[in-house]
């Protein structure tokens, strides 16, 4: 991926500070979109110079990858933290972000992952930064505890130099053989934790425990005393089904769990029941009135199901939560779960100032740890392994993301990015460079003449005003049919397939085809021609192309061999633009004969004619590449007449006539 020196400086400056105005498009664009000398190498270029262009392309490639390493270096370095210590976090402005990829995450139907797998995620997740890492439930299988183990003997000693080492979790129903289990898959991590959880909603407890509430607290002091017991220092406590659970009865559990030993409670809206102001007005209630609550983390794990996981974390942290849980692309049960991405960016660009409320410990100054240049990759990693693709739309890394169709919002974007985007790809580890005019320009039916030119000249191609219209009308039309938009293979094509159609004297205005194994080929071909009168007749042939080129000479009354016929495709996939060329050499003494005088045998030849065309559809593709050979013939003719002849055909058919006898019928407009 090339990067520009301009936009290296930029998420330097970007990543090396603490502030989250780093993340916003006015402090990083202010640098990104500084003139170039790209821009200005472009201008000198034209369509007919393309081994220049080229050659150009590569120089610049060359410029970029001598960009000094040590400005590349910055972009890795992990922001500062407080001191880890299980309950209490020193900066009350600090949010831990507290990941669960591998264990919520992995319980998605169809996202199950082997161990070496899950190494892998774990270790990015690490250099993500995040403070505790649940690598999964280890009493729910062999594989599953030894997945756990190895994160916690491998990943959970792997210290940064910063001193940083993530936090490995096992998570445990509220028994002693799960609790013990959960022990000794993460007890090797330097810092372990177990997570235990028991449901205290009135329909859990009755429906799925058949405990009564007296119980239930009994087997949660149980559970974290134990946990205590072991040797482990730092015990997350989760009532599940906390969005809907009585307050009255949290603040007893929670108050009596804290009492055992517990440093982290962990509310969770296990159904995705609650609204945000639902949900941050519980965490401010059960900070206010739950017994001890100064001396425990309060934290969130908020699921998807009305599609407020993110909204209801970040009211969390609102009203005082200082550990979100999360996964990255949000998966996870049923419609998944706040999404780490989400959260952090969010954190990154509104922290500083949209969580000062009264309640909220501290300056109201929220930020995260999390070192988002690693968001793109881990992201990608996790959808492969999971075999999760995200939906295009994704917020933060959905592939639509940071990418712009909508001419106005096109021209926006080239003029001043800050216009549509409120944060950087580039601070996300998207590193975009120059692709799609470095400002995720996707060329599709709604873009406008200005996207399609700039991209156009930065692809060297330097076109007057007649001819970029002619290759913009030529690109809606491609445009309207090829999803996914077009990329510079794509456009580059049309430049050359609309290299003969400035001055076109005939073109296709409608084409049907039809062919088979037991059915005769035959087409169907209306033109327009220089008199401005559309002309149809159709004919048969060997095959679909055949019998379109045969009804097109019969329309043109042309007579020509076709010498030479191929076909490309510009690019991948099922909708990919098929490119064709075709030389063909008018019939000796036919209508059209085109022979000239050979320079070195002094010998009379028939002079040759070539023509491209692109389309989506081979035999639209296939008609437009003849007829612009044709064109080129017809035009050369009418110049050789006009300079040995005073007057001058301005039929455009050169004294042409019907072959084989038939004539066109005239559409009567």
């Amino acid at each position: 991926m090339r990067i520009s020196t301009a936009s290296i400086a930029a998420l330097v400056a970007c990543v090396a500070t603490t502030s989250t105005s780093a993340f916003s498009p006015a402090h990083f664009h202010a640098i990104h979109n500084t003139p170039s000398q790209r821009s200005v190498d472009h201008a000198s270029f034209n369509s007919g110079s393309v081994a220049t262009r080229r050659h150009h392309h590569r120089s610049s490639s060359h410029l970029r990858s001598s960009v000094d390493p040590s400005l590349i270096s910055e972009l890795y370095k992990r922001r500062p933290r407080p001191e880890y210590i299980p309950g209490h976090i020193p900066d009350p402005d600090y949010v831990r972000i507290f990941d669960t990829t591998l264990r919520d995450g992995e319980q998605s139907p169809g996202a199950t992952l082997t161990s070496s797998e899950k190494l892998e995620i774990a270790r990015n997740l690490a250099k993500l930064g995040v403070d505790i890492i649940e690598a999964g439930f280890p009493i729910a299988s062999p594989d599953d505890f030894n997945a756990v183990k190895q994160i916690a003997d491998i990943v959970g000693n792997e210290v940064y130099e910063d001193g940083y080492v993530p936090v490995i979790a096992g998570l445990s129903r509220a028994n002693e053989k799960d609790i013990a289990r959960a022990w000794d898959a993460v007890k090797g991590a330097i810092r372990p934790r177990i997570h235990t959880f028991i449901a205290t909603s009135d329909i859990h407890m009755t429906r799925k425990l058949n405990k009564t509430p007296d119980e239930v607290i009994e087997i949660a002091v149980k559970a974290v005393t134990y946990a205590r017991s072991l040797g482990c220092t730092d015990i997350e406590f989760s009532p599940e089904d906390a969005g809907r659970s009585n307050p009255e009865f949290l603040y007893r559990i929670l108050g009596k769990v804290i009492e055992a030993g517990a440093t982290t409670l962990n509310i969770p809206d296990t159904t995705g029941w609650n609204m945000p102001w639902e949900f941050g007005n519980l965490i401010r209630l059960l900070r206010e009135n739950v017994p001890g609550s100064d001396k425990v983390v309060f934290s969130t794990h908020c699921q998807n199901d009305l599609g407020l996981a993110t909204a209801n974390s970040l009211a969390g942290a609102l009203n005082g939560a200082r550990q979100l849980e999360c996964t990255i692309n949000g998966i996870g049960e049923r419609a998944g779960n706040a999404s780490l991405e989400e959260v952090v960016m969010s954190l990154a660009l509104k922290g500083n100032e949209q969580f000062k409320e009264s309640t909220n410990p501290g300056s109201g100054k929220l930020y995260t740890a999390i070192n988002p240049v690693y968001i793109t990759p881990t992201s990608k990693m996790v959808a492969e392994y999971t075999g999760m693709k995200c939906q295009p739309h994704k917020a933060i890394v959905g592939a639509n993301a940071f990418q712009h169709e909508s001419g106005i919002h096109q021209d926006g974007m080239i003029k001043d990015k800050s216009t549509y985007e409120i944060m950087t790809p580039e601070s996300i580890g998207l590193m975009r460079g120059d692709s799609q005019s470095g400002a995720g320009i996707v060329l599709g039916k709604h873009s406008g003449r200005n996207a399609v030119g700039t991209r156009l000249r930065e692809l060297g191609y330097d076109l007057d005003v007649d001819k970029l219209n002619a290759v913009f009308a030529r690109f809606k039309e491609v445009a309207e049919k090829k999803k996914g938009g077009l990329d510079d293979d794509d456009l580059e094509s049309l430049v050359s397939d609309q290299a003969g159609y400035v001055n076109e004297l005939w073109r296709v205005t409608g084409l049907q085809a039809t062919t088979g194994l037991s059915g005769i080929p035959t087409a169907t071909v209306k033109m327009m021609g220089p008199d401005g009168v559309e002309r149809y007749i159709s004919a048969t042939g060997t095959g679909p192309v055949d019998a379109v080129y045969k009804a097109i000479d019969q329309i043109m009354g042309v007579s020509v061999i076709l010498e030479s016929y191929s076909m490309n495709s510009v690019n991948e996939g099922i909708e990919a633009l098929a490119s064709t060329r075709v030389v063909i050499v008018p019939t000796i003494n036919g209508p059209n004969d085109s022979a000239v005088m050979d320079a070195q045998t002094s010998q009379l030849r028939e002079k040759k004619f070539s023509g491209s065309g692109s389309d989506t559809d081979i035999i639209t593709s296939s008609a437009r590449a003849y007829v612009s050979a044709l064109n080129k013939l017809l035009t050369w003719k009418m110049r050789r007449m006009s300079s040995t002849e005073s007057s001058v055909d301005t039929t455009g058919m050169s004294g042409a006539v019907a072959v084989e006898g038939e004539t066109p019928a005239v559409v009567v407009n």
